[in-house]
């Protein structure tokens, strides 16, 4: 019988995401996608679920970088070595990072992906803003009327301007707002580029 497969994500937007790219591009099927309602929830939700899962699950964590990727990656850390794991990387891999435990230890194997690369800060709509068509005119144009909002009117923080231009991009399609993980079906976000291939080999390498 092969383990289960668990992928613990951020949010709803995340899951759905990785379900629409996974679909696309052949990646592996999820036995259970589980959304935590945010960071805190989610770094929170690890130590339980891994203990629990034994060697009967295969976990992949994907989560953001947010604005400090050492400080992210070093409370996942945390917590893997404080549950027995003994391999885990001081940074994690730019291609995505595996961790297998120790012999004859009764837990799972780990997956860890820190959005949007493993290596810059930056959060889900960071990773989209890589699959918005090279060289749009269109998103030049939805780049430069964001930066133009006048300070007084501009509602969101400067964290959340990735999240403002991606939801802008498909605000302005045919289609216009459709969900992130649709939106990729729909081709407004390019499934084929190569970040998304580095996230589904990773995807592939963890779970099959």
């Amino acid at each position: 019988m092969h383990p289960e497969k668990v992928l613990m994500v951020e949010g709803k937007d995340d899951e759905h995401v990785l379900k629409h790219l996974s679909g696309n591009r052949r990646g592996p099927h999820f036995d259970e996608v589980e959304p935590y309602e945010g960071y805190p929830r989610l770094l929170a939700a690890i130590v339980p679920r891994l203990k629990a899962g034994g060697n009967e699950k295969v976990f992949g964590i994907v989560l953001d970088a947010d604005t400090n990727l050492e400080a992210r990656w070093q409370s996942v850390r945390d917590r893997l070595v404080g549950l027995g794991y003994n391999n885990v990387p001081r940074t994690p891999a730019a291609d995505g990072t595996i961790i297998d435990p120790p012999n004859d230890a009764f837990l799972p194997r780990v997956g860890i992906w820190v959005m949007p690369d493993n290596q810059t800060t930056g959060n889900l709509e960071n990773f989209l803003e890589f699959l918005v068509p090279a060289n749009s005119p269109l998103y030049d144009h939805v780049i430069s009327s964001v930066d133009e909002i006048p300070p007084s009117e501009q509602k969101f923080s400067t964290v959340d301007r990735s999240k403002v231009l991606i939801h802008t991009w498909l605000a302005w399609q045919n289609e216009p707002g459709k969900p992130l993980g649709t939106a990729i079906t729909a081709k407004y976000l390019d499934p084929t580029v190569p970040q998304v291939d580095t996230l589904i080999s990773w995807l592939n390498r963890l779970f099959n």
